[in-house]
């Protein structure tokens, strides 16, 4: 047995006994799905991952994955030989990085996925943002205060962005077609340039805009921890913010939370962080009463 095994026909048996009151709940429902660099992990992983998607879509629901790559693209970086660097938990993005990132993110690592999902049996599109104008993007800004001096510095983070405006009629449909949208965060600015924009960002706003039932964000942890380093199976808004306020949530969870709070206002009806790296993660959050993660609702 491995770490990663396929669902057995037994297996499949008794999770679609448990799943049956939970498929009529999100039939024809939309799920974003964000499969991250992290959670890619190995061939097997990658094969549970894509198995899960196919029989989600097979079950009534319609899937849209959303994936990121930071581990492959700083794989490539190096072996370019191009210097990166992150500020504010943001690779900042010089005109032969953001060459590199579109080559990775909307080449090499959506293939692959789209490889997966359509070798378990799946139809898969491969898109990214700039495709049918997705998905607008704007250069992000953001500034911080020199703890000495308490002067404001704006960082220029080069083409990083985020997303202004999205449209869905491609989406829509690929949908209509039955087709599993695979989609990589890379995006165009009303400027024409090229923009890198982070993939759990970027999964928000496909959500919001296309009003889905769940964003379910599959990363390499377990969902949000208290300060014993115990799971929060749930959690609301206001409980967010409360926990950012005393520093229960820190690093690069709060731009996670971020994405959650603002996929919830754009009328997401419920948002999970849970570990891709568990077999079948995403099936045992939506299908099973126990869940996978942590869900947050307004």
């Amino acid at each position: 047995m491995t770490d990663h095994p396929h669902l057995t026909p037994s297996q499949s048996a008794d999770l679609l006994v448990q799943a049956l009151p939970h498929m009529q709940r999100y039939d024809q429902e939309i799920i974003v799905i964000k499969y991250g660099g992290n959670a890619m992990g190995d061939a097997a992983t990658a094969e549970d991952f894509a198995e899960d998607i196919v029989l989600l879509e097979q079950s009534g629901l319609k899937p849209v994955v959303c994936h990121g790559g930071g581990p492959q693209i700083a794989a490539m970086l190096k072996k370019l030989g191009i210097q990166s660097e992150f500020k504010q938990g943001l690779r900042v993005t010089d005109a032969a990085t953001v060459e590199v990132v579109e080559m990775v993110l909307a080449g090499s690592v959506n293939k692959e996925i789209v490889g997966y999902v359509t070798r378990e049996g799946g139809r898969a599109i491969g898109l990214c943002g700039k495709d049918g104008n997705m998905v607008t993007a704007r250069k992000v800004t953001r500034t911080i205060v020199d703890p000495d001096s308490k002067i404001e510095e704006v960082l220029d983070l080069g083409f990083v962005g985020e997303p202004e405006k999205v449209n869905t009629t491609v989406l829509d449909a690929v949908l209509k077609a039955e087709l599993i949208p695979v989609l990589a965060p890379v995006c165009a600015g009303e400027d024409g340039q090229t923009y890198n924009v982070n993939a759990d960002t970027f999964a928000g706003a496909i959500a919001g805009a296309l009003n889905a039932k769940r964003l379910l964000l599959l990363t390499d942890v377990p969902g949000v921890l208290d300060k014993d380093k115990q799971l929060i199976p749930e959690l609301t808004v206001e409980e967010c913010r409360r926990l950012i306020a005393d520093g229960t949530i820190s690093g690069g969870m709060i731009p996670k939370i971020e994405t959650c709070i603002y996929a919830l206002e754009k009328g997401v009806e419920a948002v999970v962080i849970l570990d891709g790296k568990v077999p079948h993660a995403a099936l045992i959050e939506l299908f099973t009463d126990t869940g996978a993660g942590t869900i947050i609702r307004r």
